[in-house]
């Protein structure tokens, strides 16, 4: 292609993409090297860098810049629709606790949805269906002594009145973390497993609900708020809440691609560094 005009590097990266789509370059192939594009398209080689940094953020190429011809990469898999939470982490929780080593961070308002969906796993490992050597998991929760966004009753209160909705969820907080730590911890007398489980005290209400799952995958999920009513201790509480088992929760996996991969990066290093700057271990009564 030695026309008067040269070809852009958007240009050569539309051809090899087309290429790639239809079949003349499959899953695993190497390219051409740099020299023999570039006498291909009629360009600087300095062209051809581009199209194939083009391609490998687009997730097409692998292998780019390690001192040979890049490889066609295998089809990203399938972004599955979000689900809603009670329904989407127990799987993604199972697929975790099948590594050798489990390390499971979260930061919710409440450990409801991961209390209920580590059944899953946990019921696999005693039907010796997986069998992880290690689990570490690192979970953040509101302080007690906040005050909260969210849940809070509709009217309000005085600052010197009591606050039931709050007492209710920290009654609820407390509960459900200690009936998911009994759980996990129960596995080291029943497998001999390494387990290890803490918390720590967040100074401020999480907007949302984040999972992240052995540094490959983070599940992420935002808290929508609704009123309703719930019966407590003889009493109708009237609040704005989020119903968390509900939220959608989207995932992404840094098997994906090259933004799903720096999402589940950058969120692993917020955790990893919030974790790092509270001291507070959470008290669960």
């Amino acid at each position: 292609m030695n026309g008067s005009s040269r070809l852009s590097a958007q240009e050569i990266a539309d051809i090899l993409r087309e290429r790639i789509r239809g079949g003349a370059l499959k899953a695993g192939d190497r390219l051409p090297t740099q020299a023999e594009l570039a006498e291909e398209f009629g360009v600087e080689r300095g062209t051809v860098r581009q199209a194939l940094r083009a391609l490998q953020d687009d997730g097409l190429l692998s292998n780019v810049s390690k001192g040979s011809p890049p490889r066609i990469a295998a089809p990203a898999p399938a972004r599955e629709e979000p689900q809603p939470t009670m329904v989407g982490l127990a799987p993604r929780l199972t697929e975790a606790f099948s590594a050798p080593r489990v390390r499971i961070d979260a930061v919710c308002l409440t450990a409801e949805s991961f209390m209920l969906a580590v059944g899953e796993p946990v019921r696999h490992i005693h039907e010796s269906r997986i069998r992880p050597e290690a689990i570490d998991v690192r979970i953040m929760l509101p302080s007690r002594r906040i005050n909260l966004a969210f849940p809070v009753p509709v009217e309000g209160r005085d600052a010197r009145d009591e606050d039931p909705v709050h007492e209710r969820w920290l009654a609820q907080r407390n509960s459900q973390a200690r009936v998911l730590q009994h759980n996990l911890q129960a596995l080291r007398a029943t497998h001999g497993i390494d387990v290890h489980v803490s918390f720590r005290a967040l100074p401020f209400t999480p907007p949302v609900k984040l999972y992240l799952l052995n540094g490959e995958e983070a599940l992420i999920g935002y808290y929508m708020l609704t009123r309703r009513e719930e019966e407590w201790e003889s009493q109708t509480l009237e609040m704005y809440d989020a119903l968390g088992s509900a939220s959608l929760l989207f995932s992404f996996a840094k098997r994906a691609g090259r933004r799903d991969q720096a999402f589940v990066e950058e969120s692993q290093k917020w955790f990893d560094a919030l974790w790092e700057t509270i001291t507070t271990d959470l008290t669960l009564s």
